[in-house]
Formats: C-alpha cells, structure tokens, sequence
C-alpha cells in the first residue's frame, strides 16, 4: 500500500506531455500580445487595422503633429483682406496763399469713401463743367429709346466735351428738358448739396466739389451715359484740348495725364464780380472735384493755375 500511495504521488507531481504543450501555447500567444501593443514593434505595423483613408489605429492616436495634416483636413486659414493701393491723393488741410474761396473733394471709386475739404459741401456755378453729364443724359435717353445718335449729333456732342462749344452745348439742355435734365442728375446720382436754377440755364446749376465727384464717379460707372455710351464718352472727356484743357490732370506726370478724363468750367460772373473756376477729373479708382471763386479782376488764368495747384498740394510723394 505504501509503495502504491508513492507511485500515485509521482504521477500526480509530473506534467503530462498535453499539458506542457498548451502552457507552452499559452505563453507564447501573451509573448505575441505583447510584442503587438508595443510602440514600434514590427508586429505593431502588420497587426494595425487601417481605415478606409489608409492610415493606422496607431495614426489616429499619436499627438505628433507631423502626422496631423494628412490624418484631417486642416481648418482654412481665414482669408487675409486685400489691400488697396492707396489712392494718388491724401488727405491734409491746405493753406494755400490763394485769394478768395476754394474747396475740394476725391472719391474713391472702389469704396464710395469721400475726403476733401471742410468746405467741400459748398456749392458754385458750374459753367462748363456741366455739359459732361447734359452729353450723357442726351446719350442715355437716346439708348432708353431705342435711338441711334446720328453721326452729326455725335459730332456736335464731342464740339461740346473737347471744344465746350456753348451753342450745341444749349441745344443738347433745352432736348434733354432743360432744369429736369439737373433734377435726374441730382437723383441719379445721388447728390446732396446741388440745386437746379431753372431761370438761369445749365451755367449757373449749383454743385458742390463734393458733388462734382459724385457726378464723375456717376459718370465713370456707367449711370449716365448707360451701358452703351459710357466708354465714348470717357474716351471724349480724355480728349478735352484748347483751353478747356487745364486743372487737376496737369498736376500728374505726362504720362499719366491721357488716362484722365476731365471737363472743366470757368465763366466771369459780372453780376457779382467773380470768377468762377471748376475742375473735375476721372482716374481710374478716384474721381475728384475743385472749384474756385475769386475777384473777377484776377482774371482766368488765376483759377485755372490755382485748380492745378491744389491738385498738386494734395498729391501723394511719387505720384
């Protein structure tokens, strides 16, 4: 009986073959598991399950920013607002040793925003410089009604732009209704400070440099003349010559002037013994208004050079 019980305990003590096998199993799949979890593992790129864009469980979870970029989309970087180039002009109060009352004003045409004088909203005679908006409200209407401008018409209307002929300047106002041809002006392009003088002719309409801007850049875009005359009439405007051709554009370079389309006025106003001197030029991303008013004894040549002088204060260095 004791040599049986010690047999039993032998048996009992040792592993039989089965047993060895699956512990030796066992062990290596937890070798294996944790070769897997390891960072860097060889078994770590071969185990990873991949998403559908391709990248791994361990992508998708590491904080390395390198990786980021190709793991999501990035957030758009806002986009920077673009900067204008500055305009030609800069604002600035101006002491200018000239005699009697002047005033200015430029808007820029890509914002509507408007500088000029303390003064800008005052107004003056236009004489001349007018007849640039009496051509386009002829123009227009024309192009309204279905009409073609004969060849003598639009010869007539560049006499009055390039040469201020008065007399085919007075027929064009009493065809487009006279004082409603200003009122259309006064509404259509927004003006604030002009009045109509329905006795006294298209002369003596009152505008404001401010205004006079406001009527360029009206101009410019196309509201007065419409779609269909717009670019003639910029082109006749370029085209002032004589002694109409004065003001604001001889303030630039040579080159730069032909770009610059203008119409200008000037007239003696006996009854009150003035001149009246008024200029307004179109660039190409600003309009701009100057107007004089100065003992009529200084004569013509006084305003039209003191147009062009201030004009020249108000340059910016380099233009």
């Amino acid at each position: 009986m004791a040599g049986s019980r010690r047999a039993d305990q032998r048996r009992g003590g040792e592993a039989s073959p089965l047993r060895l096998v699956a512990i030796a199993v066992i062990l290596i799949g937890l070798v294996l598991v944790s070769l897997r979890l390891l960072p860097g593992s060889p078994f770590e790129s071969t185990a990873a399950a991949k998403w559908g864009d391709g990248t791994s469980d361990s992508d998708r979870s590491t904080g390395d920013p390198t990786n980021r970029s190709a793991r999501e989309p990035a957030s758009p970087s806002p986009s920077p607002t673009p900067t204008l180039e500055p305009l030609p002009f800069v604002a600035k109060d101006l002491d200018l040793n000239i005699e009697g009352w002047y005033s200015w004003s430029v808007l820029d045409r890509r914002t509507g925003e408007i500088i000029g004088s303390k003064n800008m909203g005052e107004t003056s005679t236009t004489a001349s410089m007018i007849k640039a908006w009496v051509v386009a409200d002829y123009l227009r209407r024309a192009a309204d009604a279905g009409q073609t401008p004969s060849n003598a018409k639009l010869a007539d209307a560049t006499l009055i732009i390039r040469d201020s002929d008065n007399t085919r300047a007075q027929q064009f106002y009493n065809q487009v209704g006279g004082a409603a041809s200003i009122k259309r002006l006064i509404s259509m392009c927004k003006l604030t400070d002009s009045k109509v003088a329905p006795d006294r002719g298209w002369s003596e309409t009152a505008l404001s440099p401010r205004d006079a801007a406001r009527m360029g850049n009206c101009i410019a875009t196309g509201t007065a003349a419409g779609p269909k005359w717009t670019k003639w009439l910029l082109n006749e405007m370029k085209l002032v010559r004589g002694a109409g051709d004065f003001g604001i554009r001889k303030a630039f370079p040579a080159a730069q002037r032909k770009q610059i389309a203008i119409k200008n006025g000037w007239i003696d106003r006996i009854e009150v013994q003035e001149m009246h001197i008024n200029c307004m030029a179109i660039g190409d991303t600003w309009t701009m208004g100057v107007m004089l008013k100065y003992p009529i004894n200084l004569g013509y040549d006084y305003g039209m050079e003191n147009c062009e002088k201030v004009t020249k204060a108000l340059l910016r260095p380099g233009v």
